[in-house]
């Protein structure tokens, strides 16, 4: 993650110029995209809310390298401190979580409202977090631990009812087919990586091997790509080396689509909005689009600033916040994959868990309002907060009580029924100026947001 803040360093470092002129690339990640397998995205639709997790090497040294807070780090300390591969795979020596609990985990996410888990079972900085026989560098062979976390959460998964999903890092900053982009004196820049010579080949027969594991020991219900930045560059002696390609994305996902043709593959196969259409929906980062995307599409974010564990960010979003950005990316028809950074134990910080668990606790009471639910019917925001929609049904979301009690809904269709979500108090109507009115009591039942349901026959027409 963080590859736009990445490509800013280096832009402002001299490190890229050319094609960027200046300035990060606009990346695929808010384009539209559309079904173009046979992936069930039904299941996805209805969820709306899951889990992702970022969980590797990275939460060793948790944000400090050498003494010193290493800047926006996590699992991007590796490129961030500037650390060579081979001392970055010391880590693996001091990876031990004991106190990792995959049924603890998946309790966590049930109990938040969460439909679905994505872990990451490898990043960018090439440790793999699974069982692999494609390298030694796993956490099954490389770590005193000795055991396999993907497994663990794939098994606690079916047992409690939750779709088990997988990262994978195209950006590999550990292979022997990847070289760094500039090796700074000694102070390896990773990010963005380019292949060696005579190393596309290869590396992508690696990627489908341990795909294939993936796929076959863990059958994901969806497979969430990330990094395809792997630059073309010219060595010392004149030799033209192409960096990541459409046939490259397009041989990953014919392969992937080759083993299980009903898994969700997410866009990121593309980072360069080059290959159109090649993705199930569209993955925004860290900011969720005013009025949504057309097509599917999914907002990541951190509950504070980073993904990996960083033992220092305390900068933790309020639950309220969370919960309107849940609501936000409902009314705009996408979902919602909100992060969490274990530590190098196996323990979901407790700030995140508590946040969690405040969400959970709005959604046992306002779940109807966001679960199988449909886009917001009007093109303009509304004044008291937000909107989705069934057949029959239109959910306001009101996270700004009106002084004057009145909920005034843009549009033309008569309300036969409203009432409060929370404890079905029925409440008035009347057809007004600028649409349909609803008299609400004085005190919102839920001071972050409450819903209001009102029944109309037929579709809404807005004004």
């Amino acid at each position: 993650m963080k590859i736009k803040s990445a490509l800013k360093m280096l832009v402002i470092t001299g490190i890229i110029s050319g094609c960027l002129c200046g300035r990060p690339p606009q990346r695929a990640v808010a384009a539209p995209v559309g079904k173009t397998h046979t992936a069930d995205m039904g299941w996805w639709k209805k969820d709306r809310f899951g889990m992702f997790i970022h969980w590797g090497l990275y939460a060793v040294p948790a944000g400090v390298w050498h003494g010193k807070h290493a800047p926006e780090s996590g699992e991007w300390i590796m490129n961030n401190a500037h650390i060579p591969r081979k001392q970055y795979a010391q880590l693996a020596k001091r990876f031990d979580p004991t106190e990792f609990d995959a049924a603890r985990w998946v309790q966590i996410a049930k109990a938040a409202g969460m439909k679905y888990i994505v872990i990451t079972t490898m990043h960018h900085d090439g440790f793999c977090m699974f069982k692999t026989n494609a390298t030694h560098y796993n956490v099954v062979d490389d770590t005193p631990w000795h055991k396999d976390p993907v497994a663990a959460l794939d098994k606690a998964c079916q047992q409690q009812g939750i779709k088990f999903c997988t990262y994978y890092s195209v950006e590999n900053w550990h292979s022997k087919y990847q070289l760094p982009h500039s090796w700074n004196h000694g102070h390896p820049i990773y990010f963005p990586t380019r292949f060696a010579v005579g190393g596309a080949k290869p590396y992508l027969k690696y990627m489908t091997r341990q795909l294939g594991e993936l796929i076959r020991q863990y059958h994901p219900a969806l497979m969430w790509f990330d990094n395809s930045v792997i630059t073309p560059w010219t060595t010392p002696s004149g030799q033209h080396v192409a960096g990541w390609t459409e046939t490259d994305a397009r041989t990953i996902w014919d392969y992937v689509r080759k083993i299980d043709p009903t898994v969700i593959i997410n866009n990121r196969l593309d980072a360069w909005s080059k290959f159109k259409g090649l993705g199930d929906y569209s993955t925004p980062e860290e900011k969720i689009p005013p009025r949504g995307l057309p097509g599917p599409w999914e907002t990541c974010m951190t509950i504070n600033n980073t993904w990996g564990y960083v033992s220092w960010d305390h900068d933790w979003k309020s639950s309220t916040m969370l919960i309107h950005h849940l609501i936000h990316c409902a009314s705009g028809g996408g979902n919602f994959l909100l992060n969490v950074g274990p530590t190098a134990k196996g323990v979901i910080p407790k700030p995140e868990v508590d946040r969690l668990l405040a969400m959970g606790k709005w959604l046992q009471i306002n779940g109807e309002a966001i679960y199988g639910s449909h886009r917001t019917p009007f093109a303009k925001a509304l004044t008291f907060g937000y909107a989705t929609q069934k057949p029959g049904k239109l959910f306001l979301e009101v996270t700004k009580w009106p002084k004057n009690r009145t909920l005034v809904v843009p549009m033309r269709n008569v309300i036969t029924k409203a009432y409060l979500l929370a404890d079905h108090l029925k409440l008035q109507t009347a057809t007004g100026l600028g649409g349909q009115l609803v008299y609400l009591p004085a005190a919102a039942p839920d001071p972050v947001a409450s819903v209001v349901v009102v029944d109309i026959a037929g579709k809404v027409k807005p004004y």
